[in-house]
């Protein structure tokens, strides 16, 4: 049973900034052939929109633990977690990051939440990673059994769990 669950698909914004391989592809193909042109700029913006939709990652948080893209943390392992939104949230992917944590990032989405890895085996201290809902996604992983940490002044990040495919 699934408690949290997020696809981090493209904002809107990032739809309409691809869409510039229509004119680019146009000021290629037009002096060879308009239908050409034409026809290649529709597939090409089609394959972009169509990649962009296929990679992106979702974010389930279940019985068993939490998936984020095809990384999984088992439940036994999820530490405490904080939600960080605006200043805190730039912080945390910036300043604040240690260089060992296990990072899903999307650059069209500012919100992140941190999860300590409570497994003292792997390396890894926490997990950032990005979700327009962060508040929930701590919430959901308060409900498989940790505890939702205060915010940016947690710092008592685990160690390790991390499980990659």
């Amino acid at each position: 049973m699934s408690r949290f669950r997020e696809r981090l698909t493209p904002s809107w914004w990032v739809y309409v900034a691809t869409a510039l391989i229509v004119p680019a592809t146009l000021l290629v193909f037009l002096p060879i052939s308009f239908a050409t042109g034409v026809v290649l700029a529709v597939l090409f913006y089609a394959a972009v929109v169509v990649s962009l939709l296929a990679t992106s990652p979702v974010i389930e948080v279940g019985d068993a633990g939490l998936r984020a893209g095809r990384a999984f943390l088992a439940a036994e392992f999820v530490g405490s977690a904080s939600a960080h939104r605006d200043a805190d949230a730039v912080a945390e992917r910036g300043v604040r990051l240690d260089a060992r944590a296990w990072l899903l990032l999307r650059g069209w989405i500012s919100p992140v939440a941190r999860i300590a890895v409570d497994d003292p085996a792997d390396p890894v201290p926490y997990w950032v990673v990005s979700t327009r809902r962060p508040e929930e996604l701590v919430s959901a992983l308060a409900a498989i059994g940790r505890p939702a940490a205060g915010g940016p002044a947690d710092d008592d990040a685990g160690t390790g769990g991390a499980d990659r495919d």
